[in-house]
């Protein structure tokens, strides 16, 4: 049996270049050796408030963007969190194996809360938890993730460990994937910061679906370091994450890539990035077009069916280890 696979994107604003390279493009290749579950992971985006509408429209956004980058609704399973209410249900019966401390110490919460976390809400305190089993419903081997995920990661690892161990063999105890390359890209404006869909300058975040001229401009735009030569260099970060994104887009070495800008400026760097962008991102939003209104609905309504039979499957075991599986196993027979 193929081991499993599982990634999601929150719809919490446009997918951006550092989704794709983190994420989307990693997906690509997972379909040729596992078992994938991809997700929208809409729950998520609640932690911050959403207006109701616009989230509606990211949702179907994305999972077009999914299909319009290569994702394969017949090799993977594609749908929407909410939809499956398994998520929901085993993220409370997580909480109640979880501790206050494990969560009190995730940096993510802290960092989102420093104005005060009296303030912050509930979901936002739990939202490892709801990670933890989105994440273990679908008996995972293996989960794609940046720097920033990787400590709640730890905690599903911890809770599944943990559950196994007082309630018996349930869930398969899942991996990080973190890639070496591109996890985590940088802000065109300020690369000292991840690129973020919530970025306060738009010029430094490359969405997707933007228009040409709009990509030539970001990168015209980005910031560059103090010099003039282009290598890749940890104490020159902005030009750092110029050459990360050439690599990634062309597959060139390091080496090749320093030995092409060796006589050129920062202007060349930054028009040619621009070009290969537009080119790369033309047949993506090309697909993204061409997908139907009836075609995305048969697509979600057939993932979530195919979802829901696994997460099914999985919570009735974790209720009969909790001793609650009594009208599960009437709904199910």
């Amino acid at each position: 049996m193929p081991k499993r696979l599982l990634s999601g994107v929150k719809p919490t604003g446009p997918i951006h270049l550092g989704n794709y390279i983190g994420a989307l493009r990693n997906w690509l290749q997972f379909q040729i050796d596992y078992e994938n579950y991809f997700f929208i992971a809409d729950l998520h985006a609640l932690t911050t408030r959403q207006d109701p509408k616009v989230l509606a429209q990211r949702v179907r956004e994305i999972a077009r963007l999914y299909l319009a980058v290569g994702i394969d609704p017949q090799k993977s399973v594609i749908f929407v969190q909410s939809d499956v209410p398994e998520h929901s249900e085993l993220t409370w019966l997580l909480n109640c194996i979880t501790r206050m401390g494990e969560l009190e110490r995730m940096t993510q919460f802290k960092d989102k809360a420093r104005e005060g976390s009296e303030r912050a809400g509930v979901g936002l305190f739990d939202y490892p938890v709801l990670m933890a089993a989105d994440v273990l419903l679908y008996q995972t081997d293996l989960v794609p993730v940046g720097e920033d995920q990787k400590q709640h990661m730890e905690l599903t690892r911890d809770l599944a460990i943990r559950f196994n161990r007082d309630y018996g063999e349930t869930f398969r105890v899942p991996e990080p994937f973190i890639p070496e390359v591109g996890a985590r890209l940088m802000s065109l404006s300020n690369p000292s910061r991840k690129m973020s869909k919530s970025e306060d300058d738009p010029n430094g975040c490359v969405e997707l679906l933007d228009a040409p001229d709009s990509i030539a401009r970001k990168f015209k735009r980005a910031v560059t370091d103090s010099g003039t030569e282009i290598h890749f260099d940890p104490q020159r970060p902005a030009i750092t994450n110029l050459l990360a994104i050439y690599q990634l887009l062309t597959g060139q070495t390091r080496e090749e890539i320093e030995a092409h800008f060796a006589s050129r400026g920062y202007a060349q760097l930054k028009g040619e990035l621009g070009e290969r962008m537009i080119g790369f991102l033309k047949p993506i939003q090309e697909r993204f077009n061409s997908v139907t209104d009836a075609e995305l609905e048969t697509m979600l309504d057939e993932g979530c069916a195919r979802a829901r039979a696994v997460a099914a499957q999985t919570l009735l075991e974790v209720k009969r280890r909790l001793g609650i599986e009594r009208k599960a196993m009437r709904r199910l027979s």
